[in-house]
């Protein structure tokens, strides 16, 4: 066993659906800004915009339909429904036609947002990390395999108090699933544990303490956590 000089951390970890297996997490990159409606509400033209990134900790994920806790330093607290890529088969330079082919499977989740902080660094031209990459930003639902999931088509949905703030549907991606992971390839070399959070449609809004998000994804599976 290695001689580490501090208690080495714990694997992050989703549990998949119907197995006691678990999918390690190695890393997640996440897409901005991936659906039209969406660039437009914030501010952006998404007819000449390519796929950007940026990134959360493995250790951001919660699982188990647990509470998310209000997040420090923040007075917006911001909602994002995604379709959540699982990579099995690592790769460099993936071609779009092979790009699925790199996938173990898909899970519904969330991109927690402080948007002040995000809005802040903006204006600053400065890192988003402190606005996207805070602890427990990343609620998950179960993993299913990526067998029988289309995921280039399919109603993306949130609900917040059982009412419904986000809904579209996968098919108005900008940039679709194996052009994302194409594209992400080209810039790091992607290993199974990787997770690629693919976008958000519009209808993002602010949450408080006491709510209730539930989101789907048809063919997929659901995410649900309340804000403590």
């Amino acid at each position: 066993m290695p001689n580490y000089v501090v208690p080495a951390p714990a694997q992050a970890f989703l549990p998949i659906k119907g197995s006691d297996a678990l999918f390690p997490i190695r890393r997640i990159f996440c897409v901005g800004r991936n659906y039209a409606e969406h660039a437009i509400e914030m501010g952006s033209d998404p007819t000449r915009e390519p796929p950007f990134y940026f990134t959360k900790p493995a250790d951001s994920v919660v699982i188990n339909d647990a509470d998310m806790p209000y997040p420090t330093v923040t007075k917006s607290l911001h909602h994002e429904m995604e379709l959540v890529v699982a990579i099995g088969v690592g790769g460099k330079s993936i071609a779009v036609a092979d790009a699925l082919k790199h996938v173990w499977g898909y899970c519904a989740g969330l991109d927690m947002t402080r948007r002040d902080i995000q809005n802040e660094a903006k204006k600053t031209g400065r890192p988003w990390d402190m606005g996207k990459g805070f602890d427990q930003s990343a609620p998950m639902g179960l993993l299913v395999p990526a067998a029988g999931v289309n995921p280039g088509k399919g109603l993306i949905e949130l609900k917040v108090n059982g009412k419904v703030t986000q809904t579209s549907d996968l098919s108005k991606l900008i940039w679709s699933v194996p052009e994302v992971i194409a594209n992400l390839s080209e810039l790091v070399e992607l290993a199974p544990g990787d997770l690629i959070m693919t976008g958000t449609p519009e209808g993002v809004a602010a949450v408080v303490r006491g709510d209730v998000l539930e989101g789907v994804v048809e063919g997929v599976g659901t995410v649900r956590t309340k804000i403590v």
